[in-house]
Order: C-alpha cells, then structure tokens, then sequence
C-alpha cells in the first residue's frame, strides 16, 4: 500500500500540552532512537524530574528546554504502515503568533489542544481562527488532561459544545473531537479503557491514518511556476522545473506560458531521480519539455490555455504581520514573492485591522504592528500571477520582504485582484465602501446563500420555492433569487454568450452576499455552468465572513430534456437556441459540492430539510 503524506500543525494555549502530545505520540509509535531517548532522560534528571519529559522531544532551543515552553516552530517526522507524517508543533504564547501563521501554513491538519479544566481560550479561539483562515480542512480539538478532571463525560462534552459553537462562525468543512491524556497516553496511540463507555470513536494515531486529505489538493486548475530552467550540457532542448502548483500535467497536454501567452504541448516529463513519468500531479517536483522553443525563465507559469490564473498589478490579501521592528502602513514599499515570481510593490489601502478574538473587522486601523492581521490593497511594478488562496494555497500565498534588512516581514493570504475586467471581488480605485452603523451581530438574523447549481430542468427552481417556504415557516428571513425572474430586470442586458453568464453570475453573487449580511438567507437558482465563477461566489462571501453553501442538483440530461415543458431542449438541438447549456455550451459540474442532490434523493421538502440541516446554526436567529 501507498504511504501518502499527511502534514499536521499542533496549536492551543500554553501549557496545555502540545509538545508533550507529539512527544507521547512518537514514544508510543515506537518512532523514536535510542539514543533520543537516552537524551531525553538525561535532560529530564538534570531539571528533576522523575521520568522522562516527552515534551523535551519537540522542545529544541535552550530557552525553550529551561522554560519549558515552545518558541520556534519544531518539525518531526515519522512513519506507520498506513502514512508519512510532518508535524508541526507551533508556539502557544501570543507573542509567537506568526510562528503559528508559519508552521500551520502549509498544513493539511489543525491538531489544537484545550486543557480540560481551563477550557476553551481566548488563544484556542485565535488558532482556530487562523487555522481557518489558512485553509486548513480538517481540525481536531484535543482534550487533553482528562485524567485531571476524573475523565469526566460532562467536562468533555461542554467543551465540544463551547468549541462547535464557535467553529459555525469559521469555515471549517472537517471537525472532529478526542478526549486524551498525554502524560499517560489515553486514547493517543492505543484506545483507552477510562473512556470506553462514553467515548466510542478512535484514538488519535488511527484518526490521524485515516483521515481523508487527497481530495483537498487542487486536481483542476493546472498551475507550473517555472523556477529553473534546465539546459543539459551538449543538448540543444531546453527543460523547465518546478513543483505543480494545481492541477495534473501529461506529455501532449496543451499549455500555455504566461504572461507572454504563447502556447506549446508539454513533450516529455521527468520526476525525481531523472526518471520519466506519464504524468505530474499536485505537489510533484519535476521538469518538462515542450514542443517549441519558447523563452521562458524562472516566474513565467505554466497553465491551461482555457484555464489560466489572474494577472493583474493589483491585489488583495490578508497579511500576517511579523517585524517587530517596523509596522505596516498605507504607502510602504517592499519586495512580494508569489510562488516563483518576485516584484516590488507598494501598500496602496490598508482595509481594515482583524481583532482574530472576536473577528471584529477595525477600519479605522491605520497600523499593522508584529503578530496583527490585516487585509490590504497591494500595487506592484509588474503583473503578478496568482490565484485566490481558497483555490490553490500554493499560488495564492505571498510573502512581503523589507527590501533594507531583506527580512521577511509579513506573510499574506490573496483574496482576490483589484482591477481589470469585472470580476467579483473588484474594486474601482475611486470608490470607498461606507460602513454601516449596524454591525452583523446586532441584526435579528444570521443570513448565509445557498447556491443551486444544475443544468435547465433539473429541479433547482422546485427546490428552492420549498426551501425558501420553509425558511419562512420557520422564522428565518429568506428570499429567492431565480435566474429567470434576475433577468427581467437586474440582468436584463445580459445575453448568454460565456461573458454574459460570467457577468451574471458575478452580479448575482453580489446581491446574495448583501441579502446574506442583512441577515437574509439567499437562495440562488441558477445554472452557473463554470466552475471559475462559483468558486469566485464562494471567495467572495469567505471575504466576507459569510455562510455560502453550494448546492450541486445532479439530474441526468436525458431525465432533463423529458422534464423539458419549455421546449428548450428542443430547440437547441435543431440550432434555434445558442449556447444552451448542456447542449452547446458546457456544464462544469462542482468538484467540491457542499451537498449533491440526485434524483433519487427524495421529494422536495425533505431535499429541503436536508439544505438546512447543512446550515446548521449559522442561520439560527442572532440573541
């Protein structure tokens, strides 16, 4: 069996035993040497204790062993039959946030540790949050101690629920819960026996094996940052490395090579060792060749020619703020590495200051100093290629470098550009948002958009009448949004040309994040055929901080065109429609549904119980 590679950050308050955790966690995996252990032992006799210290194994600075705490971020590798892990074990203190930022950043896991008789904290709550905000997907809650609260049911169940409740304001699409001592090893490597009659999933380690990860990788959008350029010695043909970004790459695809724009067909692709491979998938380090010469250098990108990355002057982004020297402030200067690409750039806004706590949005910031968030307007010399960090982490994080010290100062999360053609998320240069004098906390309601998406006939429109009725029934504001009824007035002078439905969708998209701030829950009805633009609908409400759930109505074509009352079907196979979706223009099913309805799925209202049982409590009413 195939090992994959599971990369995990350990996060949570101080003292509550993250480092004793990874300690217990290689110990009982029988993952560590003799001669560490040896180490180990020596290093807890010389500091009086009794026993081995199993924190001391991640604990590798002197200040850290003589305090007993974590400061930087400490790396450990270990393998079981069934995975190759890399975990993380990030600091707890406040002061070490940004090492936080750094270790989680390239995480497939969140593992955050609560100590049983502290509960959750205010830093549990800001690694969650930030966990979040990096796009991790899969978050494990610990609590640890048990044995010092009597391996109390009850304890443990109120800090899940305490913690759960939280986590509705986060987007967190994986949670899960274990009650573990690491001191003792309950429920770590080995089930526990002190919890057998309330605790009925795994221990730790099996969770760890098991979790499911590879389909979080970007399979979809080709992405090649090119970052050298190889010209063996004696031959003429030219190979361009680099680590794929997204997507998977085969001699004979076509690409193209931006920003230049040519195009050329991938030839032949080496792996590592020098050995040809059929094909170079997500996270693969490899060189190709293409068909034609073409001049490409390092920070040039290799992508589909119908799916290609932003390249835009202008950006925004979340930035985490590292100096403790100099602070962040509109109309500073600094150097910006995205992937292989490297350019100056200047802060042209800084939008607001996040409060990570309370997630309170401060706009009157007008500073960000070490270990604040920010989201900020970038401007650069050059065009940069990127692409919004919900789609692919690897070309949508940058880091800003001080250009005097060459130290990095600020690593950054790309929401989305600034300029160019419509798209959402754009802001015009001369216009400034106006703040409201209601906060979303005080309205009535918490409003979220549910997104239906589906070719003609499918049944979105029927789905969405009865979720919206019962909504209502409920006591939850609700409104539909059907793309007919937009297109008599809002779109009206929208055709049905690929732009046209593009602009439609971003219009659209725009309006259900208004419904879904005032407190509304928006229930779009609308084929979207491309992939591109609901993804841009969900980075929009995520840059929001708003709910958005997309529905996939997964009905058949035929089943469609016998549903088909309008004719339309029809009528676009004897070519009196164009561009009919379905049947001459694609339909680009979601890869990543939050919820796929089949026709078999049952009648409309349970379809519609079942869309609000996904949104769960982030449309309970607000008090």
């Amino acid at each position: 069996m195939r090992r994959n590679l599971l990369r995990l950050a350990t996060a949570g308050s101080v003292d509550d035993g993250k480092s004793t955790l990874i300690g217990r966690l290689l110990f009982d995996s029988k993952s560590l040497f003799s001669d560490q252990l040896d180490a180990i032992e020596r290093a807890s006799l010389s500091r009086g204790g009794d026993g081995p210290d199993l924190s001391l194994v991640t604990d590798g600075l002197r200040a850290e062993r003589e305090q007993g705490i974590t400061i930087d971020v400490a790396y450990r590798y270990f393998a079981t039959p069934r995975r190759k892990f890399i975990i993380a074990d990030t600091p707890g203190h406040v002061q070490y946030t940004r090492n936080m930022v750094t270790g989680a950043s390239t995480a497939d896991l969140a593992l955050i540790l609560v100590d049983a008789r502290k509960g959750v904290s205010e830093q549990t709550r800001r690694h969650a949050f930030l966990s979040s905000l990096l796009g991790v997907g899969h978050l494990v809650l610990c609590v640890n101690k048990m044995d010092l609260v009597d391996w109390s049911e009850q304890r443990f169940e109120e800090i899940r629920s305490e913690f759960a409740d939280f986590a509705t304001k986060l987007d967190v699409g994986d949670l899960s819960f274990i009650p573990v001592s690491a001191l003792h090893g309950d429920n770590v490597v080995d089930p526990s026996v002190r919890t057998a009659d309330w605790y009925p999933g795994p221990p730790l380690l099996r969770h760890l094996e098991e979790v499911h990860v590879a389909s979080d990788r970007n399979l979809i959008d080709n992405r090649l940052p090119v970052q050298y350029v190889i010209r063996p010695h004696g031959e003429s043909q030219r190979s361009y490395a680099g680590t794929v970004a997204g997507g998977i790459f085969k001699p004979g695809d076509e690409v193209v090579v931006l920003p230049s724009g040519r195009t050329s067909r991938v030839n032949q692709i080496w792996g590592p060792g020098g050995g040809k491979v059929d094909e170079a998938f997500t996270g693969m380090a490899v060189s190709l060749t293409l068909d034609d010469e073409i001049d490409i250098g390092r920070g040039d990108m290799l992508a589909r020619p119908g799916n290609q990355p932003h390249t835009d002057r202008e950006l925004d982004g979340m930035v985490c703020w590292f100096s403790d020297d100099t602070e962040l402030r509109a109309g500073n200067s600094y150097s910006i590495r995205t992937a292989t690409q490297t350019s100056k750039v200047e802060v042209s806004e800084l939008d607001y200051r996040l409060d990570v706590n309370t997630l309170h949005r401060q706009t009157d910031a007008d500073r960000l100093g070490l270990n604040d968030i920010g989201r900020v307007t970038i401007k650069s010399r050059q065009s940069l290629l990127f692409d919004p960090y919900r789609e692919n982490r690897a070309t949508g994080s940058f880091i800003l470098i001080d250009e005097t010290t060459n130290q990095t100062v600020a690593a950054g999360m790309i929401t989305g550009r600034s300029t160019g053609a419509p798209r959402v998320g754009q802001k015009a240069s001369n216009v400034v948002w106006h703040s409201s004098a209601v906060e979303r906390a005080q309205r009535l309601s918490t409003g979220a958009t549910v997104w239906l998406t589906g070719l003609s006939g499918s049944g979105k429109s029927t789905i969405a009448v009865e979720l919206e009725r019962q909504l209502i029934e409920s006591g939850q504001p609700a409104y539909l949004l059907d793309g007919d009824n937009l297109r008599h007035g809002l779109n009206k002078n929208l055709g049905f040309t690929d732009e046209d439905r593009r602009e439609n969708i971003r219009r659209v998209a725009e309006v259900a994040a208004l419904f879904a701030d005032a407190g509304v829950v928006a229930i779009v009805s609308l084929i979207s055929p491309f992939r591109a633009e609901r993804r841009e609908a969900r980075t929009l409400h995520d840059s929001r901080n708003l709910t958005f759930r997309e529905i996939f109505v997964d009905t058949p074509l035929e089943e469609c065109e016998l549903r088909d009352s309008k004719g339309l079907y029809k009528r676009a196979r004897a070519g009196e429609l164009r561009e009919f979706t379905g049947i001459s223009s694609p339909y680009e099913r979601p890869e990543f549904a939050d919820l796929t309805i089949t026709p078999s799925a049952g009648t409309p209202a349970e379809i519609a119980h079942r869309i609000r049982e996904i949104l769960g409590r982030n449309v309970e009413k607000n008090g």
